[in-house]
């Protein structure tokens, strides 16, 4: 494969060179419309992104610039002449609190002469930062040449506007060579995407066909869901306060239960474009693709953000589903930081979902009734099976248990009694081959 064009996200694609994936201590203005900036300043800091002024502007988004042109000039201003001391000075970076056109990033870039990220710009720039493993950092680098391209045919459009490149308009910009390559790098990404994806496949299909039942972990970025799989399975995960912490799905097996997976994947945000959240619907399959989903959300929150989150992740989870119907499970975490926890399930009831587990991944609160809760959403009750004797020369009765501890989960043995966790399909069949030799106390 060709070496990849360094098109940084988050320059507009104005500024071709070599990737920037640390941005810890650089100094960001943010410029504010409507809505909420909170979740983006979270974001920057995240990335150890100081924003030190929010500028703010009522009225409605000028199509070109975003703000209008004299208080985009204002702002150019303040940070070409901020002097040692002044609050701007060594701002290098402009976040813009929007989905942004191409056209508004170039020309807001022309402008100030310093980056400009809107919101997809700022996640991807995250993304760089946090992936790690070969699926993440293609499915990131697919959704900034993605991003970048868009931004590059605008450069292209406002390059060629009312010339022609070469005698009779035979040649062609270099920036439309850049174009190419970066066309054609994509298609390539995408075969390899798809290579990794019935990887992926083969291996779900082979976890299946061994009698393991997956659980999957959904929700809101940073809603405590690795915290939640490291107490449950032991498995170490990054674990950070931090949002986009987890990128790459992890798979691991329950303690105590290794028939039972834990599949934790990529969060969900606000407003994520539908480009960049298809380039990561891979990971988000993981979780989808399970026996049961538990949709984690913070209890720490307010009443109305709570009750947005679980609808968004809900929404977004059923949108996916391949049939739409989902076993589903609410779990509220981190009961620890407070909160009014039971004014939280009264959310989650008049939502019409069923009552919600509360746990504590830092604590351990709710963690027994959580696990107990998951194996009974699986299995069913537990059972408790006896195994006969027999006469001489039949199968011992040693065989027959330790065939019980191959299809189930054995959580007490006293003799040849067992209590068990044990799909009601696998018990029978394993029953109907015993020769009247297992049966159910």
């Amino acid at each position: 494969m060709d070496e990849p064009i360094r098109v940084l996200a988050g320059t507009g694609g104005v500024a071709l060179g070599e990737a920037r994936t640390n941005h810890e201590g650089r100094k960001a203005v943010l410029l504010h419309r409507d809505g909420e900036p909170r979740e983006l300043i979270a974001l920057a800091e995240t990335m150890g992104i100081e924003v030190v002024d929010i500028q703010f502007q009522k009225g409605g988004e000028d199509p070109r610039t975003f703000f209008g042109k004299g208080r985009l000039q204002d702002v150019s201003d303040e940070i070409s002449t901020a002097v040692e001391g002044h609050p701007w000075h060594g701002v290098d970076l402009l976040i813009i609190h929007s989905n942004s056109s191409p056209r508004q990033l170039v020309n807001i870039h022309e402008a100030a002469q310093v980056e400009v990220w809107d919101r997809v710009r700022l996640l991807l720039s995250l993304f760089i930062s946090h992936a790690s493993s070969v699926e993440a950092r293609t499915q990131v680098r697919i959704a900034q040449l993605q991003a970048d391209r868009s931004v590059l045919r605008e450069l292209v459009n406002q390059q060629t506007t009312g010339e022609r490149a070469g005698f009779g308009a035979g040649g062609k910009q270099a920036i439309q060579g850049v174009l190419t390559t970066v066309s054609r790098e994509l298609a390539q990404l995408r075969k390899k995407q798809q290579k990794q994806a019935l990887a992926r496949q083969e291996r779900r299909r082979q976890r299946v066909r061994g009698g393991a039942r997956t659980v999957g972990l959904a929700g809101y970025t940073n809603a405590g869901k690795s915290s939640l799989f490291l107490a449950l399975s032991g498995k170490e995960v990054l674990v950070e306060d931090k949002l986009f912490s987890t990128l790459e799905t992890t798979v691991g097996r329950m303690e105590m239960s290794p028939r039972v997976l834990l599949a934790d994947t990529i969060g969900f945000i606000d407003e994520l474009p539908s480009d960049l959240l298809d380039a990561f619907h891979a990971t988000l399959d993981e979780s989808l693709q399970c026996d049961l989903l538990l949709l984690l959300a913070d209890c720490s929150d307010s009443l109305d953000e709570l009750e947005r989150k679980l609808s968004t992740s809900r929404r977004e989870v059923l949108d996916r589903s391949e049939d739409g119907v989902l076993s589903l499970k609410v779990v509220l975490t981190k009961s620890d930081l407070g909160g009014d926890v039971d004014a939280a399930k009264e959310v989650v009831a008049s939502m019409g979902m069923s009552e919600p587990m509360v746990v504590s991944s830092h604590d351990g609160t709710g963690l027994d009734e959580l696990r107990e809760s998951i194996m009974y959403s699986l299995y069913g009750p537990k059972r408790t099976v006896i195994v006969s004797q027999g006469n001489d020369g039949q199968r011992s009765p040693e065989a027959y248990v330790n065939q019980i501890y191959n299809t189930g989960i054995v959580t007490s043995k006293n003799g040849f009694e067992l209590t068990l966790w044990c799909g009601d399909a696998e018990l029978q069949r394993l029953i109907s081959k015993s020769e009247g030799r297992i049966s159910i106390k």
